[in-house]
């Protein structure tokens, strides 16, 4: 199995993973906190729908810049409901599986560039990247089980059974 076959694999999988905790996000409650340290759910929960698109922007793009110079949001879409957050993240895993397809290892090699404010905050092949991403999406899922527990919301099994889900 090549590199773009596994990542694809990988992306489905953990987009399946992600579909089911996305599917329990409370709707009306996009400025809860757990913390005011914490991101609120609203940007939490649109940051996890959106993560599988980063990776054909891996694959298709040389760099991504998050705050560019001139301002202007990196983040595209409004996210409102929860049937908004499944689309997204359904589209994401569509367009990174589609990305991954018709590329090749020798394109997974080459350098891919982020940015912030036209600085080179991080500098790797884009097979480490995508291998961050998809490791980053897994973060902020576990994060959001959290932000689910605190708000009495069952928690899904993910890698094996919950205390709310023991389908395993």
């Amino acid at each position: 199995m090549n590199l773009p076959d596994l990542f694809a694999e990988d992306i489905v999988r953990e987009g399946a993973l992600t579909r089911r905790t996305l599917e329990r996000v409370p709707e009306g409650r996009h400025d809860w906190k757990p913390h005011e340290k914490s991101m609120a759910l609203g940007h939490l929960t649109k940051m996890i729908a959106g993560m599988p698109s980063w990776l054909s922007m891996i694959v298709a793009e040389d760099d991504f810049d998050l705050n560019p110079p001139g301002g202007g949001s990196s983040f595209g879409q409004e996210m409102k409901t929860t049937q908004d957050l499944l689309d997204a993240l359904d589209k994401g895993v569509e367009s990174a599986r589609t990305a991954l397809a018709g590329t090749t290892e020798e394109h997974l090699i080459k350098p891919w560039r982020l940015l912030v404010a036209g600085n080179v905050v991080s500098e790797k092949p884009r097979h480490e990247m995508i291998r961050d991403s998809i490791n980053h999406l897994s973060h902020h899922r576990g994060q959001l089980t959290v932000y689910l527990r605190l708000n009495d919301v069952p928690v899904p099994s993910i890698y094996g059974p919950s205390a709310d889900d023991q389908r395993f």
